[in-house]
């Protein structure tokens, strides 16, 4: 009777295919966590130019299209000038890099204060009062304790941070103090085991078997190379005499010299009963393979192939504007949901130190990059059909504006009158402008339907 509960089980069973048994092949599958140290993590970011790329592209787009400052215009131009004393851009670049690489990073604000143990008073900073801004990763940051009060806006994050100083003492450091960066957020603290609590994991370590993947897959093709082309001589009785030891010396020695003289110009001298023939390898589909690994790693890292590879779209009509547009919303969304709460205290911070005080006013937006950009046409702009009776107006013995023409032309193609007569439009190129002459080369093209009268 346990025999039997055993096979039960919600999900497809067959036992004589032996599909969803023991002995399906399928069943020995199982996910495990795929632990890399820092040497590993260090030695395939320096070495390898995936890992390298899809640490650094999200993080480099990110910031890329920097922020607009709303105030005004002396307001911009001094925190823009603060921005550029700290080295901001430089300086998130960095902590972003780190934190996606290592599973974690933080930017110090430095206001000059002494016990770093205590939380930052933004009101306190007066013009100037923002000194530097040090980056440092989870390996010079160690977590303490835990905060476990469910009222306490920082519920299931460290109190403090501890700073491990050079000559081997501890600082305790708040974080409010702390612009902190993790790279993949864990999903539960307490089950998951990690030497380094309260970080996130780096974004390498589920995208690193798709990696070596590709990158194993690369190497053997390029092996293949070698072998793309193998001279095979056949030599009568060549089994029976390689037991003779004078005989193997001779034939290494024959056939160095026959491979030194064969080349492109040169002949290969054999023995008439020998044969000679060249196995050449086929790499027709090896492009494909490889395309189709690396297609894997773009999927695995959510970064386009054309983002990430560096490569134009495939396939027909293909312009690869769908999946950057994609890939530029995700990233909008991270600079919204991830990088402005991590950096609201520091924006405080820069806006007082570089006014001396907190216009409410000011605030910023972040613009949206690369193909996310879109062209708002003006509402005065929008193209509305012109009546018939006005056909004639658009077309006046002096020289007409292209919007006019272009108007036209789209009038003359959305028309519907029925049951009018139909004239081929003929106008004069003289003292047109370029843009104007191809529009009139298009109407004349056009059937129109025509009012009033008939232009020569």
């Amino acid at each position: 009777m346990a025999n039997i509960i055993a096979f039960v089980r919600d999900s497809l069973t067959n036992l004589v295919s032996n599909l969803g048994t023991s002995r399906d092949k399928a069943s020995a599958s199982f996910y495990s966590t795929p632990l890399l140290s820092d040497q590993e993590l260090l030695d395939a970011y320096r070495g390898a130019w995936l890992p390298r790329k899809i640490v650094d592209i999200p993080a480099f787009d990110s910031i890329r299209a920097w922020r607009d400052w709303q105030a005004k215009k002396p307001q911009i131009e001094a925190i823009e000038a603060e921005e550029k004393r700290l080295n901001l851009m430089g300086k998130l670049l960095e902590t972003r890099v780190k934190a996606r690489l290592w599973g974690g990073a933080a930017m110090v604000i430095g206001t000059g204060d002494q016990d770093l143990t205590q939380p930052l008073d933004v009101e306190r900073i007066g013009k100037g009062g923002l000194k530097y801004l040090t980056v440092m990763t989870r390996r010079h940051l160690t977590a303490g304790e835990i905060d476990r009060d469910p009222a306490s806006e920082r519920y299931g994050k460290p109190k403090v941070y501890h700073l491990n100083s050079g000559d081997g003492t501890q600082l305790e450091i708040h974080p409010s103090r702390l612009v902190i960066f993790n790279g993949s957020q864990q999903p539960d603290e307490d089950i998951v085991t990690t030497t380094y609590a309260g970080w996130g994991d780096s974004v390498l370590l589920s995208v690193v078997d798709a990696i070596k993947q590709a990158d194993g897959t690369a190497a053997n093709i390029a092996s293949l190379v070698f072998e793309a082309k193998v001279n095979v001589i056949r030599i009568p009785d060549f089994m029976q005499n390689l037991g003779n030891a004078e005989y193997r010396a001779k034939i290494l020695e024959r056939y160095t010299l026959a491979a030194t003289a064969k080349g492109i110009n040169g002949d290969l001298l054999l023995d008439k009963e020998e044969e000679y023939e060249q196995k050449t390898a086929s790499f027709a589909t090896l492009p494909d393979v490889l395309m189709s690994f690396l297609q894997i790693v773009s999927g695995a890292a959510d970064i386009p192939a054309t983002r990430l590879l560096g490569q134009s779209p495939a396939g027909m009509n293909a312009t690869g504007e769908s999946d950057l547009r994609n890939y530029y919303d995700r990233l909008q969304a991270m600079q919204t949901v991830e990088m402005t709460p991590a950096m609201a205290r520091l924006d405080e911070c820069i806006i007082r130190s570089a006014l001396g005080s907190r216009d409410p006013d000011i605030y910023y937006e972040w613009p949206r990059s690369g193909a996310c950009r879109r062209r708002k046409r003006p509402t005065s702009s929008r193209r509305r059909p012109m009546r018939p009776g006005s056909w004639s107006e658009a077309v006046p013995g002096k020289r007409s504006s292209p919007a006019m023409w272009s108007r036209m032309l789209w009038s003359i193609r959305s028309s519907r009158m029925a049951h009018c007569q139909v004239l081929m439009l003929r106008l004069k190129n003289t003292g047109s402008s370029l843009r104007e002459n191809r529009m009139r080369m298009k109407l004349e093209q056009q059937p129109v339907l025509i009012k009033s009268r008939s232009f020569s």
